[in-house]
């Protein structure tokens, strides 16, 4: 099972010496990938409210790709976003944009997609909200033609691209695309989300416990993918294990579970805590990553 190691975007601040060192010694750690969360924007809550969104104004977020571009240079870690809100960003320009990062990484990064939830965000980068999943469904078709040709004519609802193309090309035609979904507050996700999942996923990380509900949930993705002629198997998944409030026996009992699931990596997240940065941060990302080890 691989293990990757999330970037803790809200607890690292703006120190640029923090955040390479961070990535440079996760990477010595002997994790294989790092996660960056994504949010633009956040929302004032004093001017929306009630506010009830986990993140607003004063949580910091650095841009995922742009942060990737810097990574590349310090560590040979694999990229993961997780996720890029797909539908509040211009296609051809995020098909750019990860297609760069996937060069510089040398063919090692992973685009992990969401449909989003914060309407503000959506709002201040000029896009729709209400159509955010049927859109980024064609998203996902317009990223794939880029990515693997040249010329691409592509006419659809909500695109138009006249007989145009990338250069340079990414080295992986096309980048793996994952799908996140759910969330701590809805982690049974809609059904429309989760077909689309079985129908167009790369893989999927999702936001649930490895529990009764957790199997039913990739029971029903897993029957999507079948009416959808993809066999199951090929549709990998990765879990989510929140390091804050419990110790070794917790992180092996949820690392049995997600593998338990069918899950073929892990990742951890040192987040909530209360952890100083960057040293409480990795050491719990030491211990939990051999207590990993011991167990396999």
């Amino acid at each position: 099972m691989q293990i990757g190691a999330v970037f803790p975007q809200t607890e690292i601040g703006a120190d640029v010496g923090a955040v390479r060192a961070y990535a440079v010694r996760v990477e010595e750690l002997g994790f294989a990938h790092i996660l960056a969360y994504d949010h633009v924007v956040g929302a004032d809550p004093a001017v929306h409210s009630p506010w009830r969104g986990p993140y607003d104004i004063t949580t910091t977020f650095h841009e995922p790709l742009v942060l990737f571009g810097y990574l590349a240079a310090v560590t040979s870690l694999e990229m993961v976003t997780g996720v890029i809100i797909l539908p509040q960003r211009q296609t051809a320009l995020v098909a750019k944009q990860a297609a760069e990062v996937d060069l510089l990484t040398g063919g090692k990064f992973r685009f992990g997609i969401g449909v989003g939830w914060n309407a503000v965000e959506f709002e201040a980068l000029n896009e729709t909200f209400e159509n955010r999943g049927r859109r980024s469904a064609e998203q996902i078709e317009v990223l794939r033609a880029l990515w693997t040709q040249q010329v691409v004519d592509f006419r659809g609802k909500f695109h138009r691209i006249s007989h145009a193309g990338l250069n340079p090309m990414p080295i992986q035609r096309p980048i793996p695309i994952w799908f996140g979904v759910g969330s701590r507050d809805h982690q049974v996700p809609p059904e429309a989300a989760l077909r689309r999942i079985a129908r167009l996923a790369d893989g999927w990380s999702p936001n649930l416990t490895p529990d009764a509900q957790g199997q039913a949930i990739v029971a029903r993705v897993h029957g999507y993918a079948r009416e959808a002629g993809r066999d199951p198997a090929k549709l990998p998944l990765e879990g989510r294990i929140r390091l804050a409030g419990q110790g070794p026996d917790g992180w092996e009992k949820q690392v049995n579970a997600w593998k338990a699931l069918g899950a073929t990596s892990v990742i951890a997240e040192p987040r909530g805590g209360g952890l100083s940065f960057p040293d409480g941060h990795l050491d719990v990302l030491r211990r939990f990553n051999e207590t990993v080890k011991e167990a396999s």
